[in-house]
């Protein structure tokens, strides 16, 4: 219980803590400090950033030496949107000057954690931000949308497992317009026909567990080992 007790306390902060500063809508000053100390390190040729939400903030928590041996950088805020990681795109993602970029988001679209949610704006947003990285030489991989049946925080959004579909099937569209590698996370972590997220991987049905981190770090891999060949 007390675990329990603590892991909600965890997600709640990354939900609304850390999402929610008044002084900084996109809160930009998140990673400033991570960045600037980044930028004062040799350069890494084989940098990866992963942008996303708390699902990417909570796996380098879980997972902090997946991170560490793969060259992996975490640029994951609890409780954003698509709009506010393309506002912090430049200075998380471009200026550490990567050589690829893991884009996931969309969770917190559907959410409606800034409103309600529209397919096309966060299809545009990840378009936006994809380009934004090839323009600069940075190789984009495109990632699905975990499975999820329903929020906490918003039980009134209907029809998630959906909308999730939906997106999923127009991202992995992106993926093939622009030649760019997509990573499948939903597939192997869906909960057959309830369209949620295998029990056996999450405890709150959004987020993985360590198990379920396990699962998107074999998809991941396996993508970025093609890219180095």
């Amino acid at each position: 219980m007390k675990r329990i007790l603590i892991i909600t306390m965890m997600l709640w902060n990354l939900l609304f803590g850390r999402a929610a500063n008044p002084q900084s809508w996109a809160n930009m000053t998140c990673y400033e400090q991570a960045n600037r100390e980044l930028a004062a390190l040799p350069a890494d040729p084989q940098r990866v950033v992963l942008m996303g939400n708390s699902i990417t903030e909570l796996w380098y928590e879980i997972h902090p030496q997946f991170f560490e041996a793969n060259h992996l950088v975490g640029r994951g805020i609890g409780g954003q949107v698509s709009s506010q990681m393309l506002v912090r795109f430049r200075q998380d993602v471009i200026n550490l000057n990567p050589r690829i970029v893991v884009i996931n988001c969309g969770t917190n679209d559907i959410a409606e954690n800034n409103g309600p949610y529209e397919e096309d704006i966060t299809v545009d947003n990840i378009r936006s931000m994809t380009e934004l990285a090839l323009q600069h030489g940075i190789n984009v991989v495109l990632t699905s949308v975990l499975p999820c049946d329903g929020f906490v925080w918003n039980p009134s959004v209907q029809d998630v497992q959906g909308k999730i579909l939906s997106i999923n099937t127009r991202i992995m569209a992106l993926a093939q317009q622009y030649s760019l590698p997509y990573v499948d996370y939903y597939t192997p972590m869906v909960a057959g026909e309830s369209r949620a997220l295998n029990p056996a991987f999450t405890q709150d049905g959004v987020h993985p567990n360590a198990a379920g981190y396990d699962v998107m770090q074999r998809q991941l891999l396996n993508t970025l080992e093609h890219i180095n060949q």
